[in-house]
């Protein structure tokens, strides 16, 4: 049993793109397949898509590199908010990651977002995990 969904998906990815892995497996949940979708429309990943049966569903994700030596895009990802200790901020404080090169992950109550988009419908919430 995994306490921790989120941490567990960005090791797996963040272990994957270091051996240079085209693909890579989590269990699927809500959170994990929201936060898969703001990747997928910030350009960090290729693709996902969910397989499995009933109880036990993954999802495979396609991990995203540039250039003939296959540098990753994503280059680091960090947990912020975790189970011991969670990270909120409003949509003032919303933190800007790397000057705004990064990209912060949000979840808010009008669902996971970017820290752009919730800036923009001055939306706040809890601080997921920060990539860049």
């Amino acid at each position: 049993m995994i306490n921790d969904t989120i941490a567990d998906m960005l090791t797996r990815i963040r272990n994957a793109n270091l051996a240079k892995h085209q693909i890579v497996q989590v269990p699927a949940t809500k959170m994990t397949r929201n936060i898969l979708k703001v990747l997928k429309e910030e350009g960090f990943i290729y693709q996902f898509e969910e397989i499995g049966e009933y109880l036990k569903s993954y999802l495979i994700i396609s991990l995203k590199y540039k250039g003939k030596h296959k540098k990753p895009v994503i280059t680091e990802l960090k947990r912020i908010s975790k189970p011991g200790l969670r990270v909120y901020a409003n949509h003032k404080d919303l933190p800007k990651v790397l000057g705004g090169i990064g990209v912060a992950i949000i979840s808010t109550s009008q669902g996971v977002m970017t820290d752009r988009h919730a800036r923009h419908n001055g939306l706040g919430g809890e601080v997921l995990c920060y990539i860049w």
